[in-house]
């Protein structure tokens, strides 16, 4: 077990952290805004029709069932951001269970790779939806280039400063929630209470392996609470509003997703849904409100996945700028100036731009699962066997957690196994490049470090 640092309860830094970081400059509902703004732009929009593919009917329940394994999973985030709040976040959580190891870099690695990874899935489902109303969706050239777009105002808005970031977020948040609760309660009316994704049957070509497999994916749709804990030093009173925010955000989210997931399926049977999996929602919107709820709903997903990647983007930066200053990864200026965390920023609009273009949706969806599981399976290990007595955590909470996420995973992975199994190689040819490459890099900047 390594030796914790010491708490600075007086400030709610680490002391790792410097005048990069602008302590208290997020208020408790910026940082909800900005929790739901990378949830809803990515869960509700991107994910609806994958998800719908791989559970069937039962699409509802799975997203139900990735909200509470997400439940489970922020118990022991919030308990360690809540002792220690830092800009540093999941890396902060990785090096205090494991020390400055290969492990934490890694693991931290492989998160802020499937953020990116989600940027990119959420900047390409801004484009499908952009296109929808003009029938250009499946455009070869048209979609990423769109998504490049949106990917450099990101960039751009982000560069402006984190007031920039907290008032778009806080507008964009009430305007795409506003909408979505509004086309999910027309929905619901105008399907008259049925549920036409069930006409088939509750389990038309579902089993229990799609299920879980589309739980798993369902649960990159919250996910994005984690970005609370990447921004815990610059929350306004960290020690209480990070557990606050990470809490009211799946709770807000779990609502919005089952209102719309209800009206989806109340409006399209499931040969439907599957067929505009990347656009499910404009679909939904046609048979109640015609082709003005088709561009009602555009303009909503493209708030709502604007926003995600605002947000997103946010938090992966400062991650990657806490990584560096830890020394657990390199870093080069390749010429840029300004301070770490820009460069983080244009680096990570790089990233997501180049996977936006070259990757579909269900591709980087299933990417993004498998290396966000991976992680979040290290963190709750890391928690149970070094941090759990000195954050208060219990037990029994962090197994299930652990478990929850394993069973999810596993299913994943079989069902890929047999019907994409390149992603599968893919991704995890990906978690053992980042190890080899944050080992190399440890073992040459300090020869004495030993891997966890």
């Amino acid at each position: 077990m390594v030796t914790t640092e010491r708490r600075t309860r007086a400030t709610g830094t680490d002391m790792s952290e410097d005048n990069d970081y602008e302590s208290g400059s997020l208020s408790l509902w910026s940082t909800v805004a900005m929790g739901t703004g990378v949830m809803i732009g990515a869960g509700i929009f991107a994910l609806t029709g994958q998800v719908a593919e791989l559970a069937g009917p039962l699409f509802p329940l799975a997203f139900v069932a990735a909200a509470a394994i997400s439940g489970f999973s922020a118990y022991s985030y919030i308990k360690v951001s809540s002792e220690y709040p830092s800009a540093g976040g999941i890396a902060m959580i990785l090096k205090k269970a494991y020390g400055p190891t290969m492990v934490t870099g890694a693991a931290a690695l492989m998160m802020a790779l499937s953020m990116v990874i989600n940027e990119s899935l959420v900047a390409r489902t801004f484009a499908t939806y952009a296109l929808r109303p003009f029938g250009l969706q499946g455009d070869s050239l048209l979609v990423p280039g769109i998504a490049l777009a949106v990917v450099a105002v990101s960039l751009t808005i982000n560069l402006a400063g984190n007031e920039a970031v907290g008032r778009v977020a806080q507008l964009t948040a009430v305007l795409k929630i506003g909408g979505i609760v509004l086309f999910a309660l027309v929905g619901i009316w105008a399907s008259g209470l049925t549920f036409e994704a069930a006409s088939g049957g509750w389990v038309e070509d579902t089993d229990l392996g799609g299920f879980l497999a589309g739980t798993a994916l369902g649960i990159l749709a919250f996910k994005g609470f984690t970005t609370i804990t990447n921004s815990g030093a610059e929350v306004e009173k960290p020690e209480k509003n990070v557990g606050r925010a990470i809490a009211l955000s799946l709770l807000v989210c779990l609502a919005v997703y089952v209102l719309v997931t209800l009206a989806v399926g109340g409006a399209l049977d499931i040969g439907q849904i599957v067929a505009a999996k990347d656009y499910a929602l404009a679909e939904a919107a046609r048979p109640a409100l015609g082709e003005i709820g088709v561009w009602a709903t555009v303009a909503i997903a493209l708030i709502a996945t604007g926003s995600g990647i605002l947000a997103s983007m946010f938090a992966v930066s400062r991650m990657l700028a806490m990584l560096t200053k830890m020394e657990l990864i390199p870093h080069s200026h390749f010429g840029l100036p300004g301070r770490v965390q820009h460069h983080t920023l244009v680096y990570v609009a790089v990233v997501a731009a180049a996977l936006a273009a070259f990757m579909d949706l269900g591709r980087i969806a299933s990417m993004g699962a498998f290396l966000y599981l991976v992680m979040d399976m290290v963190i709750h290990w890391g928690v149970l066997r070094h941090l759990r007595e000195d954050v208060g955590a219990r037990a029994p909470v962090v197994v299930i957690a652990l478990a929850l996420d394993g069973i999810v995973l596993v299913a994943l992975a079989v069902l890929k196994a047999f019907s994409d199994p390149l992603i599968l190689a893919v991704s995890a040819g990906t978690v053992v490049v980042v190890a080899i490459f944050v080992g190399v890099f440890l073992r040459s900047a300090s020869p004495d470090t030993s891997e966890g």
